[in-house]
């Protein structure tokens, strides 16, 4: 949660600014950006960590 919070922030600051859409653009990027992280986090993660293990061995 706090990731998506800060990368979305600072992309949207460097992108489109401060100015008077800044919330609104900011925060509905937030969320998509948590929505699409968690699935993420859950369900890819886990086959990412078997792969580089069985790289690894």
């Amino acid at each position: 949660m706090i990731t998506t919070f800060i990368i979305s922030f600072l992309l949207i600051s460097i992108n489109v600014g401060f100015g008077d859409k800044f919330m609104t653009v900011w925060l509905k990027s937030w969320g998509l950006a948590y929505v699409m992280a968690v699935p993420a986090i859950l369900i890819i993660a886990p086959r990412v960590e078997k792969l580089v293990d069985k790289i690894i061995k």
